[in-house]
Order: structure tokens, then C-alpha cells, then sequence
């Protein structure tokens, strides 16, 4: 489930690395768009689902209960993809479980799966001397973008080894310095 806000107003923003990552997952798996409700959109290959809320941020959870009311699923087939203030710019960590580390998006999942023993992929989106909304609703700079492309392209790949081999495997490949 890649996180981030809809409409063209935020595409774009450090807030949206989760759905950039979730396109870009759908794009190297060859997904095809499956379904679309009041609160997510999907997109399915034979193996993998990817989410993408159609709420806000902070209603994330929403979106992931309607898709569990439909679909039925369980945490340890969870992954989470969410933008990091709190990591330099290009850095990916994944996470098996965890706190929602302020982010209001994986606090609205927590709320709603009553838990945080769920995997997590943040991608550092790093912080700006702007107010922490404004910053998120940001655009990247121009020399940010090879950065950016770079750890988009990590959690791609990191979310893949996570879905084939485990969240342990996609650990120890992806949370190093790069």
C-alpha cells in the first residue's frame, strides 16, 4: 500500500513517494488496474496487490478497511509505503514492525488494524527549514530529483524481495547506507 494524497494539487509532493513507488511497482510487474471504490484503488497481477488510497493521508486507514471488509487480508501480508521527514533524502528503510513515528498516515493504520506489527518501507524525504506541512506538500528541488529517482527505484525493488522472500531478506538488502 503506497500512501499519499489524491489529486493533481499534491502530485508530485514529498507526501506522494508512496504512490510514486506504488506506479512504479505497477508499472515493472505489468499490473492492470482492478478495482476502484470511495476510499483505494487497485491494481493486481496473479501474485501481488497494490493500494493506493483515494483518501486523504491521515484517513488511510479507511481505505485500508474497506479493503479488508471486501478482500479479507492479514498484516503479515502488509506492506506500507510511506515518505520520512525524519531520514535524509534518498534514504529507504524497511521495517517489520514499528511505531507510527508521527506520520499520520501509518497512525490511521494503526488505528485501524489495532496494531503496529505490520512492515513498513519509508523513504527519507529528508527535512526542510519550512513548517513540517508545508515542507511535505512540497515540491523536490531540481537537483533533489537523482536522488529522488534513485530511492523510488530502491523501493520498488525493495518491495518486490519483500512480496517474493520476506520482510527479513528485503531488510538485509535495502537498509544499508547507500
Amino acid at each position: 500500500m503506497g500512501l499519499g494524497n489524491p489529486g493533481p494539487e499534491y502530485a508530485g509532493t514529498r507526501h506522494n513517494v508512496g504512490f510514486e513507488v506504488a506506479a512504479l511497482l505497477c508499472r515493472s510487474i505489468g499490473a492492470r488496474e482492478a478495482e476502484r471504490t470511495r476510499t483505494y484503488a487497485s491494481w493486481r497481477t496473479e501474485e501481488l496487490t497494490v493500494l493506493t488510497p483515494l483518501t486523504y493521508m491521515n484517513l488511510s486507514g479507511d481505505a485500508l478497511a474497506e479493503y479488508d471488509e471486501r478482500h479479507g487480508l492479514s498484516e503479515e501480508d502488509l506492506l506500507v509505503v510511506v515518505d520520512d521527514v525524519y531520514l535524509p533524502l534518498g534514504t529507504v528503510r524497511l521495517r517489520a514492525r514499528g511505531s507510527d513515528g508521527g506520520h499520520n498516515g501509518l497512525w490511521s493504520i494503526e488505528q485501524y488494524l489495532g496494531t503496529d506489527q505490520y512492515a513498513r518501507l519509508r523513504v527519507g524525504v529528508g527535512r526542510g527549514e519550512e513548517e513540517l506541512r508545508d515542507h511535505v506538500l512540497s515540491g523536490f528541488a531540481p537537483e533533489e530529483k537523482d536522488v529522488l529517482n534513485t530511492a523510488l527505484d530502491a523501493a520498488c525493488e525493495a518491495s518486490l524481495v519483500w512480496a517474493k522472500e520476506g520482510v527479513i531478506q528485503a531488510m538485509n538488502r535495502f537498509n544499508t547506507r547507500r
